[in-house]
């Protein structure tokens, strides 16, 4: 049975394909049209993911679409009563139940079929029941304790409750327009990052602040019994409609969610670009600490409730490997599942899994414990890639492949590293990544020079042997296989992998197992074996772009920036003469 997810018209689009059960493919629409976090119908993906696994329209049995906007209506009606929002707000919620309502055209336009061509039923999965699912039922917890948490996604920004085979029973929600992943937003853009999906940036900046305006905060957000939580709306924009600001210097307008309460309270927002003062570290420090606070009264609560010792997390705010990290510290739950592709993208594997499990009562016979599930390439088209640029390469057996690449780490030089299938998620992790060597001081900054261009307080991420990680890192769990936990580097090994131990002595850490990725462990290994340091370096192999896929677009990133080697497959290339 095939059964395809799809997340359309929702920033991250997507597309996943469940197998009787197993996913055999997933990707994010930026892959294919390279613009970061697009929304609307993810057709590219969508073509792809059928002509990799050569099916045709016809043999699609379910499509899942990740989005509901029948869900909750009453509740919708009597928001717009109570709070008479804007009319751009409301015709932004009517355009996106015009959008859904066409779904089916734009599938078949996409495909270039016609209905009478499909023996496909469409299904409508309510959003964060398809996050729930993306998470538990991949999880290999036989039970689990659930929470969904993020901006917001049909009306909902929060749903809890408890798993069990191949059911989820809901036991909370929270509605909009409270939302703790609009509060974290709200106050990235107030610290001047207003591009979406720069949330990430604000937990880097943390580190380098106290939490002094945790007060402050606390104004912005009441926790109720049962694990729930409501903003104070006075201090936001959202329920009211779209607000726009035009800051001085010629940036762009933004829509923001964050009110004049803000100024009164801290002063006024800082403007992208300028520099950043101690006020605006001290508050990432204390909106970090904000969520937490709401995330921990949430998981502290839905422990009571199920006594789970395990827990399945998704949403946006899964995200947060900073709170992340604490979990097992600062709740009861011991053991945390959270899948590579938690954000919106994620929530196409998951519809497509609620339908398997809840709907279809199919048993559970799948673990995620890899990403690898986006297009793969042979290597007559990496060769061809490179001959078309005309870049000498030598082709290797693996062995020698893995000593030469692992050599040139350890002598400074920036590698791309392209191998297999491209991951799902906004992770790289092994197979589309740019490594380095993680004991040189500088090397953060020769990456940035180099190739990154990145803020200087955004801290780079080490990948370790699953088998080595607790000689390195203060682990809480065996394996961190997806670069979701921030944990503390050992203090006498910070000094020896100086490149990725953050400003606080924490490190975002990504363990390495033989089994799932047995390339990228041994290239890791390898590294091991020659400096006595079974760690690299591990950052998102492009530029300013969305995450490579296809061996050309490798090309290019290695042919437009200072990366020195690139592992193509089996093909080396070097920038250096002599290995040419």
């Amino acid at each position: 049975m095939n059964i395809l997810g799809i997340n359309a018209y929702h920033p991250d689009a997507s597309v996943a394909l469940l197998r009787d059960g197993i996913p055999v493919w997933a990707a994010e629409e930026e892959r294919f049209n390279r613009i970061k976090h697009i929304s609307g119908f993810p057709e590219g993906a969508l073509r792809r993911c059928l002509e990799d696994l050569g099916i045709g329209p016809g043999e699609i049995d379910v499509v899942a679409v990740s989005k509901n906007p029948r869900a909750h209506l009453w509740r919708k009606v009597l928001f717009v009563l109570r709070h008479r929002p804007d009319r751009s707000l409301v015709r932004d919620r009517l355009g996106a139940f015009r959008r859904s309502s066409s779904f089916s055209r734009d599938f078949t336009a996409a495909l270039g079929v016609s209905p009478d061509s499909l023996r496909a039923r469409f299904v409508n999965v309510e959003h964060h029941r398809a996050h729930i699912a993306s998470s538990f039922f991949l999880s290999g917890f036989e039970r689990a304790a659930f929470l969904s948490i993020d901006g917001m996604g049909d009306f909902s920004s929060a749903v809890w409750g408890r798993g069990e085979g191949n059911r989820l029973d809901i036991a909370g929600r929270v509605y909009f327009p409270h939302s703790a992943g609009f509060l974290y937003t709200a106050g990235t853009q107030f610290i001047g990052f207003m591009r979406f999906g720069d949330e990430y940036k604000v937990m880097g900046l943390a580190a380098y602040g106290e939490p002094v305006f945790l007060e402050e905060f606390r104004k912005m957000f009441i926790l109720l019994p049962g694990g729930g939580f409501r903003l104070n709306l006075d201090y936001f924009t959202h329920h009211k409609g779209q607000a726009k600001v035009h800051w001085q210097g010629g940036a762009p307008e933004q829509d923001i969610l964050f009110s004049e309460l803000w100024s009164r309270v801290f002063g006024p927002p800082r403007k992208p670009g300028d520099e950043l003062s101690d006020r605006d570290r001290n508050l990432a420090a204390s909106l970090q600490a904000a969520l937490e606070e709401i995330l921990f009264h949430n998981l502290n609560c839905l422990h009571r409730a199920t006594g789970e010792e395990n827990l399945a997390l998704a949403g946006g705010v899964a995200f947060n490997s900073l709170a992340n990290g604490k979990i097992t510290a600062r709740t009861p739950f011991k053991n945390v599942y959270i899948q590579p592709a938690a954000g919106d993208s994620g929530t196409a594997l998951g519809a497509a899994a609620y339908v398997h499990h809840c709907l279809e009562g199919k048993p559970r016979t799948f673990t995620m414990d890899h990403a690898c599930l986006g297009p793969g390439f042979s290597e007559e088209r990496i060769e061809e890639a490179l001959r078309a640029a005309g870049l000498p390469f030598r082709k290797l057996e693996e062995e020698e492949l893995f000593r030469r690449t692992a050599e040139a780490v350890s002598r400074g030089l920036v590698v791309g590293w392209f191998q297999g299938r491209m991951e799902y998620g906004p992770r790289a992790l092994g197979n589309r990544s740019i490594l380095a060597d993680p004991r040189r001081k500088d090397m953060k900054d020769i990456l940035n020079h180099r190739v990154k261009s990145r803020e200087h307080f955004r801290p780079f991420a080490p990948a370790v042997l699953e088998e080595k990680a607790g000689e390195y890192f203060e682990m809480d769990c065996p394996s961190s296989a997806f670069m979701l936990k921030v944990f503390p580097v050992r203090e006498e090994k910070r000094d020896l992998i100086p490149a990725i131990t953050h400003r606080d002595g924490t490190a975002r850490v990504q363990t390495v197992s033989k089994q799932s990725n047995p390339r990228y462990w041994s290239v890791i290994n390898e590294f091991g074996r020659q400096t006595g340091v079974p760690v690299v370096l591990n950052t998102s192999f492009n530029e300013n772009e969305p995450i490579v896929c296809t061996p050309e677009e490798a090309v290019n990133c290695y042919l437009k920036t200072r990366i020195d080697v690139l592992a193509l497959g089996r093909c080396l290339v070097s920038k250096e003469p002599e290995s040419s």
